[in-house]
């Protein structure tokens, strides 16, 4: 049975080209470590990650820093976990999306205990912000707005140039994830006044699991208290964490494998075109939609949630069997048609309140550039067998 893969909101797959290929070679090859040895081959791996820094600037177009200021996580959850608990102290306020996902929620909830309060700005049933209840959530005490690029449940794109301007009306920090977006839909740093980014590189980057990392303004840096300390292969005669990026937050033996595959990924990225890629991936999606649609125009045995057209949104598109379980539903698009998507929560309850699929959940198909519509019109035709179950 040919394998249809169309969960490319948790991973994609398949990975650019040559990820592979620059992971086994780096590990075959000469798999040294940077920043604990005096030879060249150590030094020859340093350039090739300092090369990644400046792609993922280039990527965002984060003019302002430098690569410096590009800093390499295990994944995007704790990039944003390094942002929001070095930055937050005890008394501040934070606003967030209603769409948000859990590894935004979770480390605010932590904060709570802390003394650290947020808010969430409504967004509709379609997942749009509502941000004009924003002005009614401000105090004097709210220090930054952290919200999601696009909605890994339902694909709604935020308006991040509404919310910039917002931010700088009122003093605050902007911090964006862009999971669900980076490598398929343009981010300029600049443009947004963004002051921190979050980024993971197995997504829309299209580069190995294990890697991502944040883009950091240096004035917020300067602020910001390490999560993690530990060695660094810099200044090691002294037991005090570095002042300078990246090596403040970049602790202990960095994962060298998943930056050279992120590095391979990025150089594939910048000889394609993005704009193409995202207009696939919309192709895709209005096809996927428009077919459910034509099944059960009452949308009686399976609905489609959020939006039900390709505006303001990415390549990602939930629904409900109504008729049938939705987790058998995913057992049999996969064991019957070969067919992997994600059934359940997706790590973003918040955002299911919102939507109004709570505590049911959704099932949830995601689309990537390797997908084709013939695909997608398998998945159609499995839909339509599963609901008459």
């Amino acid at each position: 049975m040919q394998k249809i893969y169309l969960d490319q909101a948790s991973t994609s797959f398949p990975k650019s080209p040559s990820v592979a290929d620059a992971v086994y070679q780096y590990l075959s090859g000469c798999a040294v470590n940077v920043g604990r040895g005096g030879y060249r081959a150590a030094y020859s791996v340093e350039e090739q990650i300092f090369e990644t820094r400046e792609q993922l600037r280039r990527l965002f177009h984060f003019t302002s820093g430098k690569g410096k200021n590009v800093i390499f996580t295990q994944n995007i959850t704790m990039s944003l976990n390094i942002l929001l608990k070095g930055i937050l102290k005890p008394g501040d306020h934070v606003l967030v999306t209603s769409m948000e996902h859990n590894a935004v929620m979770r480390p605010l909830v932590q904060l709570t205990k802390q003394g650290v309060t947020f808010d969430r700005i409504p967004c509709d049933h379609e997942g749009n912000l509502l941000l004009e209840k924003a002005e009614a959530l401000i105090k004097p005490n709210t220090r930054l707005l952290v919200c999601l690029h696009a909605s890994n449940v339902c694909g709604t794109i935020m308006p991040l140039h509404e919310i910039s301007a917002f931010c700088q009306r009122h003093g605050l920090l902007f911090i964006l994830d862009s999971a669900q977006t980076a490598g398929v839909f343009p981010v300029d740093m600049e443009e947004l006044k963004i002051d921190a980014l979050a980024f993971t590189g197995h997504k829309g980057l299209r580069g190995p699991q294990g890697i991502g990392g944040f883009l950091i303004q240096s004035e917020l840096a300067g602020k910001m208290e390490p999560l993690l300390s530990g060695g660094t292969g810099s200044i090691s005669h002294t037991e005090e964490v570095p002042a300078f990026l990246p090596d403040r937050f970049e602790p202990g033996t960095p994962n060298i494998p998943g930056i050279l595959g992120l590095h391979a990924a990025l150089t594939d990225l910048e000889s394609n075109s993005m704009q193409e890629t995202f207009r696939h991936e919309m192709k895709l999606t209005e096809q996927f939609i428009q077919g459910i649609l034509s099944l059960d125009p009452t949308e009686t045995k399976l609905r489609v949630i959020g939006k039900k057209d390709t505006q303001n949104r990415c390549a990602v598109v939930s629904i409900q069997t109504l008729e049938v379980d939705m987790a058998r539903a995913a057992f049999e698009l996969d064991d019957t048609y070969g067919i992997m998507t994600r059934v359940g929560f997706h790590c973003a309850p918040s955002a299911h309140q919102t939507l109004g699929t709570y505590p049911a959940g959704t099932l949830r198909f995601s689309f990537g550039p390797e997908n084709t519509s013939e695909e997608i019109e398998t998945a159609i035709h499995a839909l339509d067998r599963i609901t008459e179950l």
